[in-house]
Formats: C-alpha cells, sequence, structure tokens
C-alpha cells in the first residue's frame, strides 16, 4: 500500500512539476505585447514560473510565479516619429516599411533593452537560471544571446504571417516565386512582376543584413553578453551558430488564415492563442447599442498604433456622411470626443473589440489590418475592409481579399469614396460573410485550443532538452551545397579537363599527321 502511494505521490509531482521560463517582448507595439501578455498567462496557468521582458507591464500581476520587468522606457524610441501620424501618411511624408529603418529601429530598441538597469541586473547575476527563453522575432535574432547564457533551449515568438524570414532561423529561406516578404505588398499567386520584386527583395534583405546588421548584433552581443557567459564558465557560441540554434517557432498564424507554404516540424500553428475562449460581457451602453441595432452594426478601428483622431478633419466629416446615410449602426474607436454625430454613429475611445465582434449583429469590421485584428476577424466569422498602413497588414488584407472575405482600400484623401463603396458591396452581397464563417469553423476546428498547443511544445522543447528530433537537417547543409555549387564546379572541372585532354590529342595528332606529310 505504501508503495503504491509513494508512486502516486511521484506520478503527481512529475505532473505539477514547473518550469522556469523567461519571456520577451521588447518592442513598444501593443499588438506585440498582447500575444506576449498570453504566452505568459498560459504558462501560468499550467503552472510554470515566468519572468517576462515587456514594454507593456501588465495591469493585473499575477500574485504567484511571476516577475516583471518593464521596459516601457522604449517607447522613448518612438516619439515623435511621424509614421505613427495617420495625417503624415496621407501626404506620402514618410516612407513605409524601408528595410534599412525597421532594421535600426530593432536594432536600437535592444540595445535599449539590454541598457536598463533591471536587464542588466538579470544578465549579470550568475545566480539566474531558465529553463527555456520565449522571445519575440521581428527583425533581429539578438534576443537568442539569453539561451546562451542560461544555457537552454531557445524557442522564437513569430508574431508575423509565416515569412521566409522567419522559417530561415529553423530551415532555410523559402523559394520567392511562391513565398512573400513579411513586409510585402504583393500576396501569391504571383505574376511575372511581382515574382522579380520578391526575388530582390528577398536578395536585398540578405544583403543588408550580412553586411549591415550582423556586425550590429554581433557587436551588441559580444559587449552585453559574452563577458557574462564567460563569467558562467561557458565558452560563447559564434554568433552567427547561436541564431540558427532554435528549437522550435511558435507561429502566431493558421492555415485558416492563409495557404502557408511548407514548414519544418518544428514550426507550429498557434494562431488565436491570445483569444480568451470567454467572451467578456460588453457594458451597458455597448450592449444596448448592439442589441437595438436590428439593421446590424458596422465596427470600425484602426488598432492602437495609428488613431483615428489624426485623421484630418475634413476627411473625418466626410466619413461621418458616409456612415449617415447607413441603415447599420456604425461604431468608431475614435480617441477624442466629436460632435453633431449621425444619430447611427457612436463614438468609443477605447473599444473591447473581441466582445464586439462577438456579437450576432456584427456585420463587418473596418480595420487596419494587424494579425491580431485579422484573426479575431476570422476567428467570430465576420468580414473586414482592410486599410493597410504599415509593415505585414498588406499582406494580411491581400490574404482576406483573395480568399473572398475582405476588401481592400488605400488611405489616401479618397478615402471616403472608397470606404462608401466598399461598404455599399460587403453590405449587399452575403457571399463575404458566408465565406467569413466557413474559415471560422475551419480556424475551430483543431484536436485542441491554441493555448493548450503553446505549452505543450514549451513543455516538449524543455522535456526533450531542445527537441533536437524535430529540427530540420537543411540547417547542416551549408549554403554551397544546397545550391549543388560543388557539383557544378565538379562538373565544370570535369568538362574543362575533357577538354584539354581533347585540345592536346588533336594537338598531338595534328603535329604527327603534318609530320608525316613532310616526311
Amino acid at each position: 500500500m505504501r508503495s503504491v502511494l509513494g508512486l502516486c505521490l511521484i506520478f503527481l509531482a512529475n505532473q505539477v512539476q514547473g518550469y522556469t521560463v523567461l519571456v520577451i517582448t521588447a518592442l513598444p507595439f501593443r499588438s506585440l505585447n498582447i500575444l506576449g501578455a498570453s504566452v505568459v498567462s498560459h504558462l501560468l496557468n499550467a503552472g510554470h514560473e515566468v519572468t517576462y521582458i515587456t514594454t507593456s507591464p501588465l495591469k493585473e500581476k499575477p500574485k504567484k510565479n511571476y516577475r516583471e520587468i518593464d521596459v516601457s522606457a522604449n517607447n522613448e524610441i518612438f516619439k515623435g516619429e511621424e509614421m505613427i501620424d495617420i495625417a503624415c501618411l496621407m501626404d506620402n511624408k514618410v516612407e513605409m516599411n524601408n528595410i534599412f529603418d525597421l532594421q535600426n529601429i530593432t536594432i536600437a530598441n535592444a540595445l535599449m533593452t539590454f541598457e536598463n538597469e533591471d536587464v542588466k541586473k538579470l544578465i549579470q547575476n550568475t545566480n539566474e537560471s531558465f529553463d527555456v527563453v520565449i522571445a519575440d522575432y521581428i527583425d533581429t535574432e539578438v534576443y537568442a544571446a539569453f539561451s546562451a547564457l542560461y544555457g537552454c533551449p531557445l524557442i522564437w515568438l513569430s508574431s508575423l504571417r509565416t515569412n521566409w524570414q522567419t522559417l530561415r532561423l529553423i530551415d532555410e529561406p523559402t523559394n520567392p516565386a511562391y513565398t512573400v516578404s513579411s513586409i510585402s505588398m504583393n500576396y501569391p499567386p504571383l505574376n511575372f512582376k511581382q515574382r522579380i520584386e520578391e526575388l530582390w527583395a528577398q536578395w536585398k534583405w540578405q544583403i543588408v543584413k550580412r553586411l549591415y546588421i550582423v556586425s550590429q548584433e554581433e557587436k551588441i552581443y559580444d559587449n552585453h553578453f559574452v563577458p557574462f557567459i564567460r563569467k558562467r564558465g561557458i565558452k560563447p557560441p559564434n554568433y552567427e551558430d547561436l541564431i540558427y540554434n532554435a528549437s522550435l517557432v511558435l507561429a502566431n498564424d493558421h492555415h485558416s488564415l492563409e495557404n502557408l507554404p511548407k514548414t519544418p516540424q518544428n514550426f507550429k500553428q498557434v494562431g488565436g492563442f491570445h483569444i480568451s475562449s470567454v467572451v467578456k460581457p460588453l457594458d451597458k451602453v455597448l450592449q444596448n447599442i448592439m442589441d437595438s441595432s436590428k439593421d446590424g452594426v458596422v465596427y470600425f478601428s484602426m488598432g492602437s498604433a495609428w488613431q483615428s483622431k489624426d485623421i484630418p478633419e475634413h476627411i473625418v466629416n466626410e466619413l461621418l456622411k458616409v456612415f449617415g446615410n447607413l441603415k447599420q449602426t456604425v461604431i468608431w474607436k475614435f480617441e477624442k470626443n466629436l460632435n453633431d454625430l449621425p444619430k447611427n454613429v457612436h463614438i468609443v475611445q477605447w473599444a473591447p473589440q473581441t466582445s464586439i465582434l462577438a456579437h450576432p449583429n456584427c456585420l463587418l469590421f473596418i480595420s487596419h489590418g494587424g494579425l491580431l485584428s485579422s484573426t479575431e476577424a476570422i476567428h467570430f466569422g465576420v468580414p473586414i475592409i482592410g486599410i493597410p498602413i504599415f509593415y505585414d497588414q498588406f499582406v494580411n488584407i491581400q490574404k482576406a481579399v483573395i480568399s473572398g472575405y475582405g476588401i481592400q482600400i488605400k488611405l489616401n484623401y479618397e478615402l471616403p469614396k472608397s470606404l462608401e463603396k466598399a461598404l455599399g458591396e460587403m453590405l449587399s452581397d452575403k457571399k463575404y460573410r458566408e465565406k467569413a464563417k466557413q474559415l471560422s469553423l475551419i480556424f475551430h476546428d483543431r484536436p485542441v485550443s491554441p493555448g493548450a498547443e503553446l505549452v505543450h511544445w514549451v513543455e516538449h522543447v524543455v522535456k526533450t532538452r531542445g527537441a533536437l528530433h524535430l529540427r530540420s537537417p537543411a540547417l547542416h547543409v551549408p549554403f554551397y551545397q544546397k545550391l549543388y555549387l560543388d557539383l557544378l564546379a565538379a562538373i565544370a572541372m570535369t568538362l574543362l579537363m575533357i577538354k584539354l585532354v581533347i585540345e592536346k590529342t588533336l594537338s598531338s595528332f595534328y603535329k604527327k599527321t603534318l609530320k608525316r606529310k613532310e616526311d
């Protein structure tokens, strides 16, 4: 009896064993920190101990197994940036998706993170240890240094749609003939011109990364991590080896959201893990608006990085006229009060987005096309009118258009006319809503919830000491072998040797023939 009880206790102890996890989302974008906070929540609920480096501290701090390192000072990098002003974008005063600007921002942000006093203490304290590091990947791999410091596995959290920049970290860059970059304005199937654009984009990105960025990242690694890795008695790995040593990618993506390219075994789709299984109730005012809107509700939000209040006043007035002509109710997330609103238009400075989208009267979603918003639209089966501005939003909305549940319009001074036309089409044609509902069914048809799958794979990586069995063999094949350059060189050398032998033989034969004639 005692032996049975002992075995039961051992079994229970193994079941509740918690791991120590370092989670890093250091870029000051609200969407990234929503994902980071969701990762933290799932891991804490599974009984693990989490240290969270974030630019968006949790409002309600967990009382157990949680430590937070606040790097919200990183927001200073974006203060005064024109990229967050919609009016400047409409005037074409800024160039979006410039590869140099994006890389410089992520490098500056990483450097500021590592110079944070609390992060310094974390790095310099030789008593600190973690079982696994989970870091958000956008344009810089320098956070991989934490896995070298603690001698533990690394998991990348991909907050974007599946792209070759992320896949190259665990496999190899995919063919640009059918996959696009994270900041592309194209979406497969690609025509001839677009294939050339994507090929050049991949080459340009690789060249910039190799010649300009890697040296900066390596310098940060050498200055901020290498001395303390050595202090732990560990030989610092080469930086380029380190960044390709990830055990897994947790991708905020799902095949209902797009036709994914081929992916290796350690690329796991957990898109939607940030969406709670329990929809929070609306406040009384919004609940009454949604319930009483018998002709349906149009929900309009440009997300958190770009604000509707920055739209030029005359464009706002024209948009209000467009909305006022609808029989549907419009809920517009607008960051200041407006006067003389049409009776069917309601302004909210903050909107419980998932609760609005979940309501059966919500007919469509006007959005900037961020991946979280796009995912939530599919989750609740709501079609989308997209006004993409930056980074991956163009790809997200292009996918919605091609899949049949979205319409794309441009952010310019023709916005009211374009939006009026798009609203008329989407509200009068039920095919958009039907397609969104169909994809929502696919999105939900999974063996386990995305949150449970996320936790499973994090635990699996720790249990198996890095999940080496899932890694792609492509990582161990040199670049020249992947392209068969050595084979081509061997063939060229062989042909050259044959040519030389033939030439020498013919020359010798010619000389002998000539000599005979002379004799």
